[in-house]
């Protein structure tokens, strides 16, 4: 078999040839990628004659069925997921470079519909007609006739690693967005590793069966990164799923493309926004794993979130973030898709979900809503700039509704922001990583669920607090036979009214007891308050640096005193050697 990354210079090599000076580079990947498709798919059909045998059958049943009962008859006869009833493809359209233009557009038209449909978005018309002006088309479809990628040469592992070498190569040209779409492989690695970390001794075997679903899916490294880890690390014979949403046209196409020249069903990968237009309403999923846009508005999805948030059962009904970032949205949208027999969510966070917003507010009802279910297994620091278009600090969460025993009703928070490796060059903001080691290291400590310098373990209502609202009585002055004097305010049925200017409140841990927590902390202080209980909120924050804060003893003052009297002593001399100079 060809080596993936002999083969992907080749396209590389083509790209940079024929592109250059016509295109920008952060461009090259519009147009290759789609091309690098078209011609797995031309050596697909190519082999056993399959090309031929569309044809003739196309020809045979064209007049005597309808022309939606065409596909499945073409289909079966080729026993392929595609076919392309033109007579052209890139070798034969070099044959008439005079007319190439027109007869790319027949050929275009001849394949099925899940082809036409990724080619359509990935935007080509733009390009071919640029190729076209520039006298390039022909030898850009000549130079991918060089590029053999017939399957008995090329295998389906193999292409799909071609396709990812280059879509990486080309996501880092393109670094000021390609962190929209591409997650760096070693974050997801990472998440991977940790996702199928638990229970693997129910997936041995034979007949292994099991679900990757991806709803912010972008190009599918996630789901084709899963599937490899699964194969390779757990269970080799196990028959795996992908499955996957994203609202981009074009990565959708590239991602949809990458399942189909791989040999997995692209019907599973499907376009829009899997918060407003859920593309697999009703289905449930064994594993599901994401990097959800960061800080995004959701006000494009308002009138459908907003309707399930009111209904009792709709996927967003424990709570509504603030509309300008949507994260948590997605999560509980996976959540909604968990499996009865026990599904595992992985999640690539900011640090906002963790704590932003107050008690009662939706970021932290959903908090509530996880926690109080007892889904939120562990939480996992990154390294800072880690990810290509943002240097900030990122999570990832592991989410579960079947916890093993000793998890149960515990939170394990693990600190792994040194876990890092220096980048021998920047990617945009990305300029560490976290090596194959780093990764082993992480994962145990996750496996082996205990207390060490690097991993915190809490019941989860360590996380939870009462809001509670301190009320003090309104005051008023009044003239009492020539006196001033202060009065409670009351109302008819006696009680002291509050004054709203001097309303506090405190924010009481759920392990301790309100009123003995008033009692030693708030009411020593101010005597005459009280707490209003009918005002109680129930909230849950994560305040993951608290946890792993270490205290550093300030230097003594003789430490202070030495180093400025060393200091002063450098500066005297340098000043002697530049008098001596003069």
């Amino acid at each position: 078999m060809a080596n993936y990354q002999e083969l992907a210079n080749l396209v590389w090599n083509v790209a940079d040839d024929v592109l250059r000076g016509l295109f920008k580079q952060h461009e090259y990947g519009d147009i290759t990628l789609p091309f690098l498709v078209l011609r797995r798919l031309d050596c697909i059909l190519e082999a056993d004659g399959r090309k031929e045998k569309a044809i003739h059958t196309y020809n045979q049943f064209k007049d005597q069925v309808p022309e939606e009962a065409l596909p499945p008859i073409i289909l079966r006869e080729i026993n392929t997921s595609f076919y392309n009833t033109s007579q052209y493809d890139l070798s034969r359209l070099t044959e008439d470079p005079t007319n190439i233009h027109i007869n790319f557009e027949n050929y275009r038209n001849g394949f099925s519909q899940d082809v036409r449909d990724i080619i359509e978005n990935f935007n080509l018309d733009g390009f071919i007609e640029r190729l076209h002006k520039n006298n390039r088309l022909f030898i850009f479809c000549d130079k991918y006739t060089e590029v053999d990628l017939h399957p008995n040469k090329v295998d389906n592992h193999t292409m799909g690693q071609v396709f990812e070498e280059l879509l990486r190569r080309f996501s880092e040209m393109s670094n000021e967005t390609s962190g929209e779409h591409y997650t760096p492989r070693d974050v997801v690695r990472l998440l991977v590793s940790l996702l199928f970390a638990e229970h693997r001794e129910d997936l041995r075997g034979q007949g292994v069966i099991r679900s990757i679903f991806d709803p912010c899916c972008g190009t599918g490294g996630m789901l084709t990164i899963g599937k490899e880890y699964f194969r390779e690390q757990i269970n080799p014979d196990a028959t795996i799923r992908l499955l996957g949403q994203e609202l981009n046209a074009q990565t959708y196409a590239i991602c949809k493309s990458d399942m189909l020249i791989t040999g997995e069903d692209p019907d599973n990968i499907r376009h829009g926004s899997s918060l407003s237009n859920d593309r697999f309403q009703g289905e449930r999923f064994d594993y599901m794993i994401t990097n959800p846009p960061f800080g995004v508005s959701w006000k494009s999805d308002e009138d459908v979130v907003k309707a399930e948030a009111q209904n009792a059962t709709g996927r967003f009904s424990a709570g509504t973030p603030r509309a300008s970032d949507g994260a948590l949205l997605f999560l509980q949208h996976m959540l909604s898709k968990m499996e009865d027999r026990g599904s595992r969510v992985g999640i690539v966070f900011n640090g906002s979900p963790l704590f932003t917003g107050d008690a009662g507010s939706g970021e932290s009802e959903i908090r509530r809503w996880i926690i109080e279910n007892d889904w939120l297994e562990c939480i996992i620091a990154l390294p800072e700039k880690l990810f290509f278009n943002t240097s900030i600090a990122t999570y990832i969460w592991i989410l579960t509704n079947r916890k093993s025993e000793a998890r149960q009703g515990k939170i394990q928070l693990i600190n792994a922001v040194d876990f890092r490796d220096e980048m021998k060059r920047n990617l945009g903001d990305k300029n560490v990583f976290v090596s194959d080691s780093h990764i082993r290291q992480i994962a145990e400590l996750y496996t082996n669920f205990k207390e060490a310098e690097h991993s915190k373990i809490y019941p989860n209502d360590f996380f939870g607090y009462t809001k509670v609202t301190v009320e003090r009585p309104l005051i008023e002055r009044q003239e009492v036979f020539g006196e001033e004097k202060e009065f409670v305010v009351r109302d008819k049925k006696g009680n002291p009214k509050p004054d709203t200017k001097l309303r506090d409140h405190e924010r009481v841990p759920l392990t301790e007891d309100i009123e003995d927590y008033y009692q030693r902390e708030v009411k020593p202080h101010v005597p005459d308050s009280w707490i209003d209980r009918q005002k109680d909120k129930v909230g849950y924050e994560i305040n993951f640096n608290r946890y792993f804060y270490q205290y550093t003893p300030l230097r003594s003052l003789k430490e202070i005193t030495d180093e400025l009297l060393a200091l002063e002593r450098k500066s005297e001399g340098l000043l002697h050697e530049v008098l001596d100079l003069l």
